[in-house]
């Protein structure tokens, strides 16, 4: 389920010992965040944000400590506060309001409200969140550094949780600086496993049916269907 909630989203290098007591000293509050870095995701979300749609294809890489890598291929489709992730093993369709889990190995469905994102714990890893998770003031983030990976400009942006019972030590972005778009989010568990979201092709504004982001049953005759709304 971890892995499912990093991929619906979603962040900049280990930092030196210098930086750690710098940010120790000074990097406590929301509002200490970088200003080099906020200036850059303002940017990024505003693109994002004029799209009537986006469709972009991913490939997510789950590493447990001392044991092989696991790599899984999907697509995440969003349109204002309605999403569908698509993996092999696993689903989510959101009209908005309700949430469908379809968990493909276990031919199960589990429906549930769409939480509230100022209720849900590292709620940055939802689609509709994932753009602008940084001003719920739940996360300290500076610029890192700025360099030439596989032949783009890309920045480097870390994410460190306040709140101390996070699941997560650290989450690093990284961006193309000359496309602003987002290339990767990586997210650091304390319990020593990494999340890689790694995004390929955006596609953007594309239209999609009425009934796209609802969960139909008839494909899904021999599930189970467990309704766990209020």
């Amino acid at each position: 389920m971890r892995s499912l909630l990093l991929i619906i989203i979603v962040f900049a290098a280990v930092w030196t010992t210098e930086a750690q007591v710098r940010e120790s000293e000074q990097y406590t509050k929301a509002e200490h965040s970088d200003p080099q870095a906020k200036a850059i995701l303002d940017k990024l979300r505003k693109k994002y944000d004029a799209y009537n749609s986006l469709e972009a294809d991913f490939t997510l890489e789950i590493q447990f400590p001392e044991q092989p890598k696991e790599v899984q291929k999907g697509t995440l489709i969003r349109q204002g506060d309605k999403y569908k992730l698509d993996l092999a093993s696993q689903s989510v369709v959101s009209d908005g309001k309700a949430l469908w889990l379809i968990l493909h190995n276990n031919k199960e469905v589990q429906i549930n409200n769409v939480p509230d994102p100022d209720e849900v714990d590292e709620s940055l890893l939802t689609p509709e969140a994932l753009f602008n998770f940084y001003e719920k003031g739940k996360y300290v983030y500076q610029f890192v550094n700025e360099f030439t990976e596989k032949g783009k400009l890309v920045q480097h942006i870390e994410f460190k949780p306040l709140d101390q019972y996070s699941g997560y030590s650290k989450l690093r972005l990284v961006v193309d600086k000359r496309k602003n778009e987002i290339v990767s989010v990586t997210a650091f568990a304390k319990d020593g496993s990494r999340y890689v979201f790694n995004i390929g092709t955006f596609l953007p504004n594309k239209s999609y049916a009425s009934n796209f982001f609802t969960f139909d049953k008839s494909k899904y005759s021999d599930y189970y269907v467990e309704d766990l709304r209020d």
